[in-house]
């Protein structure tokens, strides 16, 4: 239909792109960051008061500049996404490290399932293209509100890996992790006040769904938190399994705390590759508080 064709013809010229030398994509990606930087005053208010929440130690010039960085990195990342989705698994895999990903290949030599817990860190989509050259993986997902980027995003990620689930297929999750599989999962965006609990992040209580232990617990898998960060020098990337995380235990408050802990810890080394452009904290414990108020 013709309100779709522009976004075609995007996602078209961002396709083209991912045949240019790797070099050229990320100056491609800084020059778009800046730009939006610029003109999305929206979303750049957005980044202000999440850094502001979470780096009050920083000056108000730390933080302009950390803001500023934060939508270079986000959209390398998505020149990164669209690698990930035109470019064949192995591309840039030269340029990759991995970490720790023998354990996760012993657990599943065991028979046990693996829940590999993410995180929206801005080079998520290619991460999974290339953990998916030494690991077999299913991933959860949201469905794109714009029907082109949907069918783009389905179409690309059916081809990686062994099953995509939207994020409400909870069975299927469950099935998956029971066959002693991988299931990338990430928990650390606001879904509102059902089925999450208020754990600090940063210090600040942040709706934090528990069905990652529900999840675990129910699909008998080891929860091991993963991490992947583009190399300081935009060499490459390293992709990080880490130890498994005591969960799931009796409590699922303190799983999310735990979980919520890992990441504000790893964000803490690389505070701009991640998507501080989601309103991570617009529901609040208080219920009588507007949604989203925080960000006004």
């Amino acid at each position: 239909m013709p309100q779709h064709w522009f976004v075609w013809l995007g996602l078209g010229l961002l396709r083209a792109l991912t045949f240019l030398p790797y070099a050229w994509q990320l100056a491609i990606g800084r020059v778009i960051g800046l730009l939006l930087h610029k003109v999305a005053k929206s979303r750049r208010r957005i980044a202000e008061r999440n850094i502001e929440l979470c780096f009050p130690e920083k000056s108000e010039q730390e933080r302009a500049i950390l803001v500023r960085q934060i939508f270079i990195d986000n959209s390398i990342g998505l020149m990164e996404t669209m690698m990930a989705w035109f470019r064949a698994p192995d591309y840039l895999l030269d340029r990759t490290e991995f970490i720790g990903f023998d354990q996760v290949k012993s657990h599943l030599a065991e028979g046990r399932g693996v829940m590999l817990l993410g995180a929206h860190y801005s080079m998520l989509d290619l991460a999974g293209s290339l953990t998916t050259n030494i690991l077999p993986v299913s991933v959860s997902y949201r469905p794109q509100d714009n029907p082109v980027m949907n069918y783009v995003m389905e179409r690309n990620r059916d081809r990686l890996y062994q099953q995509c689930f939207t994020r409400k297929d909870i069975r299927g999750f469950i099935r998956t992790l029971k066959k002693g599989n991988v299931l990338w999962y990430a928990q650390d965006q606001d879904f509102g006040r059902k089925n999450s609990v208020f754990v600090d992040f940063f210090g600040v209580p942040a709706a934090t769904i528990t069905a990652t232990s529900r999840i675990a617990k129910a699909g008998n898998a080891v929860v091991i938190p993963m991490t992947y960060f583009r190399k300081e020098d935009n060499s490459g990337y390293v992709l990080t399994a880490y130890d498994p995380l005591p969960i799931p235990s009796d409590d699922e408050v303190e799983d999310a705390r735990v979980a919520n802990a890992f990441l504000e810890s790893r964000l803490r080394e690389h505070p701009s590759q991640y998507l501080w452009l989601h309103k991570r904290f617009k529901t609040r414990p208080d219920k009588n508080e507007k949604k989203g108020k925080i960000y006004q």
